[in-house]
């Protein structure tokens, strides 16, 4: 029987990573997520204090390698760790915690430069927000998709610019969308980071988020169930009853109603409710350290 699904080789419904994946490179890929040891201009008081209301001290990068390892020695430890799962896979060194464009360029260069072309490897990851892309940054990217393929990972978690201010994110949609519309100029994948169950979020606000997304020429999206960490500013709210999770059935729907908007860009996770905490479905990654021993990142338990 015919698949009758446009793009994908199993049963899914949407555009998984899996298949544009081996449509792109031929196999398995493996992302091999990294700590450089940036900071992010809404914690150092360039923009803002204390960081988004949801992130720990790890800026994001709870499955990066630990922070002040040498960058090669974190990459050679996420390969070992998936090794006996994926023996054939090759695999993106994917700049995950913090802002990893938030620096002068000299800087960015020693860090991204031993990454590009290194034997093994597909391409780069580089994951940052719309505000940290000065014209200089955006022409060393352009530098780097050249050689090799590139992809943004451009966090918004949310299109509305209350929700931004609510979890202090500091900065705005426009200054978003202005940043795609500079990355597709060069001829730079961009993925969107996006999360639902924002605190002050309904249902319609999460499928306009997607939507004026899809609107935008992006070339994929992650969708994050909010995952509220111990020791967080949110992670607080939560304990004193001011952030309700979504229901696992709230969840489902919104999700489906989001891939329905989305049939064209490529889904390069799914968040899904397991055992402790969120897990990834479909984003293809490995955890060299287990960051459950760290107290400062451990998921909260959900309330019954």
């Amino acid at each position: 029987m015919q698949n009758p699904f446009e793009y994908s080789d199993t049963n899914k419904r949407y555009h998984t990573l899996e298949y544009e994946n081996r449509r792109r490179y031929g196999g398995r890929v493996v992302k091999v997520p990294l700590d450089a040891g940036f900071t992010c201009p809404n914690i150092d008081g360039c923009r803002g204090r204390g960081g988004c209301t949801y992130c720990s001290s790890r800026g994001s990068g709870e499955h990066a390698g630990l922070p002040g390892t040498p960058l090669m020695e974190q990459f050679r430890a996420g390969i070992e760790a998936s090794r006996s799962k994926w023996p054939e896979a090759r695999y993106i060194p994917y700049f995950q915690a913090h802002t990893n464009t938030y620096a002068p360029v000299e800087v960015l260069r020693e860090k991204f430069e031993p990454f590009i072309g290194l034997p093994g490897t597909v391409g780069l990851s580089i994951a940052t927000r719309a505000d940290c892309l000065p014209p200089e940054v955006l022409d060393y990217l352009e530098e780097i998709a050249r050689r090799t393929d590139l992809t943004v990972e451009l966090g918004l978690q949310s299109a509305f610019d209350s929700t931004g201010e609510r979890i202090n994110r500091c900065h705005s949609y426009a200054e978003f969308t202005a940043a795609v519309t500079e990355l597709k100029k060069r001829g730079i994948r961009v993925c969107v980071h996006l999360i639902d169950g924002l605190p002050g979020e309904d249902r319609a606000m999460m499928l306009e988020t997607v939507r004026r997304v899809a609107e935008l020429p992006v070339d994929a999206v992650k969708l994050h169930l909010l995952y509220i960490i111990k020791g967080t500013v949110m992670g607080q709210e939560y304990l004193e009853g001011k952030v309700r999770e979504l229901s696992m059935e709230e969840y489902v729907g919104i999700v489906c109603d989001q891939l329905e908007l989305l049939r064209r860009v490529v889904v390069t996770g799914i968040a899904r409710r397991a055992g402790e905490g969120m897990r990834m479905d479909e984003n293809v990654s490995v955890d060299p350290v287990d960051m459950r021993k760290q107290r400062d990142t451990a998921p909260i338990p959900h309330k019954e």
